[in-house]
């Protein structure tokens, strides 16, 4: 089978169990934090983003070796089959008030985040350089049919399994085990060909296992990415976007509560406004793609850091006032879009074929880490000095990679950046 048909089923494919997964993503991270600020308390409600961006920093490790062995379709689906049993264990969490049971539900929730990144990274095995950002970026946009009703269906979700003794705020976690099941059957079934494998045969033994049997691992991938200028940039454009986005995105909902209005209210409010950042985090990457793809991944980058810092200005200024939040909410969201979009395709064109999905995961690991970090702190800052504070200094965050962007590499080493480098597959012959 020819490679551009292989890529075009698989773009379909992934197009559909994005949207499936991105509705149960966002019904449950749109009162994640609520229901952790009900069951552990408000200082630590932002430890429940943590744990959920931490397992799917962590889940990036085992996603590598499985993409490496067998390809991404078990990959992917193993993703969101983690995630369908950590949303079972919050709900079950929930129902006896358990707090460790509860991080460790978010903790394994977090499966279907790290499905759904590894599928953009998917979206780019076997697509041609020239549209490598508008693939990926299509993947991204995906999400938007999926997570911009999501958390508009939190509300209903929640209040469907009451009679049964789940609480309000856990209920729609019920239905984000199905639709990741869904996603998960929808994988296993249809992924085939593996744009993996197809990819790995396509270049020969470029991406295959060494004699030994032993696969590039994390340490090839740091070196790899160390070395060279523009796959720094990109790893650190994701994470730096990723810390801005989380810590920012995490406390708003705890932040809307505290205007004192009661849960139904709150949930309506947190539902619009989210939808909205939701929105911005998706709906315009196929822009984002576009203008990567025509005007390089630098410029991109640097647009989304300046992005980043007006939402943190309009958020932080908003009070409790809904329209001013959701404005900043989605401003965020599309300096997010903008750093990921433009970060993920000047990483994957930036290192050697055998190190692209161990130098991804690493991305991954890194971006996730670190939007962790700022998930836990969000908490601990709010409850100390309040929402505003937590976007003057997220909007601090910013300033490494800043600095980082500002740097002109040399034409040798930033050419993948500009687009210039040539596909994985264009010297390959077609299978």
């Amino acid at each position: 089978m020819e490679v551009a048909v292989v890529q075009r089923r698989t773009l379909r494919l992934l197009f559909v169990t994005q949207i499936i997964s991105g509705i149960g993503v966002a019904i449950g991270a749109s009162v994640g934090a609520l229901l952790a600020a009900d069951i552990a308390g408000i200082a630590v409600s932002g430890v429940a983003q943590s744990a959920n961006v931490v397992g799917a920093a962590l889940f990036a490790l085992p996603a590598t070796a499985i993409v490496h062995r067998l390809g991404r379709r078990p990959s992917l689906a193993a993703g969101y089959f983690v995630a369908a049993v950590g949303s079972i264990v919050v709900v079950i969490a929930a129902v006896r008030g358990s707090s460790p049971l509860l991080f460790l539900g978010y903790f394994l929730f977090g499966g279907a985040t790290a499905a759904s990144f590894q599928a953009r990274y998917a979206a780019v095995d076997l697509a041609p350089s020239a549209l490598r950002g508008r693939h990926l970026s299509l993947i991204v946009w995906a999400t938007t049919l999926g997570a911009v009703v999501g958390p508009s269906l939190a509300s209903l979700a929640g209040a469907s399994l009451v009679g049964y003794g789940v609480p309000t705020l856990a209920g729609p976690f019920f239905f984000s085990a199905l639709l990741f099941g869904l996603a998960t059957l929808l994988l296993l079934l249809l992924l085939r060909p593996d744009p993996a494998v197809v990819a790995r045969n396509a270049i020969g033994s470029a991406s295959a296992p060494a004699s030994n049997g032993r696969y590039p691992g994390m340490r090839a991938a740091v070196r790899a990415v160390i070395s060279h200028a523009s796959a720094r940039l990109g790893v650190s454009a994701m994470a730096v976007g990723h810390v801005v986005m989380i810590g920012v995105m995490a406390m708003t909902p705890v932040h809307i509560r505290g205007a004192g209005h009661d849960a139904a209210h709150t949930l309506r409010i947190v539902g619009v406004v989210l939808s909205f950042h939701i929105a911005g985090m998706f709906a315009f990457a196929p822009v984002f793609g576009w203008l990567t793809d025509r005007l390089g991944r630098r410029p991109v980058i640097f647009a989304g850091i300046v992005l980043l810092l007006g939402a943190c200005a309009l958020a932080g200024n908003a009070g409790h006032h809904p329209a001013r939040l959701a404005g900043g909410l989605m401003m965020l969201g599309l300096g997010w879009s903008a750093t990921m979009v433009a970060g993920s395709t000047l990483l994957s064109e930036s290192v050697p074929g055998e190190l692209r999905a161990s130098a991804q995961g690493l991305s991954d690991l890194v971006m996730g880490l670190a939007g962790a970090s700022a998930g836990a702190a969000s908490g601990v800052i709010v409850h100390a000095w309040g929402y505003p504070t937590l976007t003057l200094l997220a909007a601090l965050a910013t300033g490494p990679l800043i600095v980082l962007a500002s740097f002109k590499p040399n034409r040798m080493d930033d050419r993948a950046g500009c687009g210039e480098s040539a596909s994985p597959l264009a010297d390959a012959p077609r299978p």
